[in-house]
């Protein structure tokens, strides 16, 4: 009688190696899979913040129209806040936390609602009173050419 092949070990660990690289590979993806998601909904929620803001603003804003001192007045607050939110968003590409997708319509909009009459003439008088929203000052000044992201990278040498 012959010694027992070695075959079906070498078959045995060869299947179990393969099963082994599989799971690393499916541990990668669900990691991959869950920080999508959770970029999508950071992404997502600040898109619902904009929303809420603006549900106080009077809809002819929106529309190209202009708006009473008295409402202009009455909702300062809130095209504050809108440009607070802006220059968040800004903030956010430049660090990397918004994908570019998502940035390229977020800046198209933030460009649209700063040419509008009443968010220009909010956005002068906050560039007026204040030294902040350097991220959405610096954007604005590139008349929206620029991608925040590669801002980080200039200022670290980076291509």
């Amino acid at each position: 009688m012959s010694a027992p092949s070695a075959l079906p070990w070498e078959a045995v660990s060869a299947i179990a190696t393969s099963v082994a690289a599989l799971g690393v590979f499916l541990a990668l993806w669900q990691i991959w899979l869950t920080r999508a998601i959770a970029q999508l909904q950071f992404e997502d929620a600040l898109a619902r913040e904009y929303r809420d803001l603006c549900i106080t603003i009077p809809a002819e804003v929106f529309l190209g129209g202009s708006i009473s001192d008295e409402q202009y007045t009455k909702t300062f607050d809130e095209f504050y806040r809108n440009i607070d939110l802006s220059n968040e968003q800004v903030s956010l590409r430049q660090r990397g936390r918004i994908s570019r997708t998502v940035w390229e319509n977020w800046c198209l909009g933030i460009k649209y609602n700063l040419s509008l009459t009443a968010f220009a003439r909010a956005w002068a008088e906050v560039r007026n009173r204040t030294t902040s929203f350097q991220e959405l000052r610096q954007l604005a000044e590139s008349d929206f050419q620029t991608d925040p992201r590669s801002w980080a990278r200039h200022r670290r040498g980076e291509a």
